[in-house]
């Protein structure tokens, strides 16, 4: 998660680059002395995170905050308790009072990581997908999807009570596919994890069908596999 520090005290930007330090999941992209700064840095780099003092001179945090682009995340550092209520009006996702103890630094950090987290688990989980039939548009409900096989340049979908076939690489439709809830074991096979009703080293079963683990997928297919055991 690239982050960003901005605050006109050296001291302060010191305190908490080396709190983002002690935190594997936080880089540090850059630390900014004013507002000018830190949207200059914003523009040039992917920033998830912004540390944000709001007593600053020129442009201050909360004028900053207001204008950031929607998917960077805020978390306000000053000494002012008064801000608070404001901070809070414009949705950052936390408010951290100087002195701040790395405890609580902690807390705020994680609670970036777990909503990012969140908000891309749904972001990924499309219900349905519309797949060409001739010359229509068939839906297909995600969850039906027992699982999908290449076949030469077209790919069979397997469902419950059919097999859509489509002109599509078994590579591309994966990409349409929720990564949580969809597993390929086999250069020619993709399963829906929920739908596996057996599984060995060697082989799922889904839907009655005896399906092989290749040798190159086997390693990946037994780490997702035994987070549900």
């Amino acid at each position: 998660m690239n982050c960003l520090i901005v605050d006109d005290e050296p001291i302060a930007q010191d305190i908490l680059k080396e709190f983002v330090s002690q935190v594997d999941f936080l880089h540090l992209i850059a630390c900014s002395s004013n507002a000018n700064e830190a949207f200059s840095e914003i523009q040039k780099n992917v920033i998830d995170l912004v540390f944000l003092d709001i007593n600053m001179p020129g442009i201050d945090g909360i004028a900053l905050a207001k204008i950031l682009p929607k998917n960077v995340q805020v978390i306000f550092t000053t000494a002012y308790r008064e801000f608070a209520v404001e901070g809070f009006n414009l949705e950052a996702t936390d408010y951290l009072l100087k002195p701040i103890p790395f405890e609580r630094f902690l807390k705020a950090v994680n609670k970036v990581r777990d909503g990012s987290a969140k908000r891309s688990s749904e972001e990924e989980k499309p219900e349905f997908i519309f797949v060409r039939q001739d010359r229509r548009m068939e839906k297909i409900e995600i969850q039906e999807i027992l699982f999908v096989e290449s076949y030469a340049d077209y790919i069979k979908i397997h469902l419950p009570d059919r097999v859509s076939i489509v002109r599509e690489s078994l590579s591309n439709f994966e990409k349409k596919l929720p990564v949580k809830q969809f597993i390929r074991f086999h250069r020619s096979y993709i399963g829906n994890i929920s739908a596996i009703d057996s599984y060995t080293n060697e082989y799922l079963e889904i839907g009655g069908n005896a399906l092989t683990i290749s040798r190159s997928f086997k390693k990946e297919v037994m780490e997702k596999l035994s987070h549900y055991e």
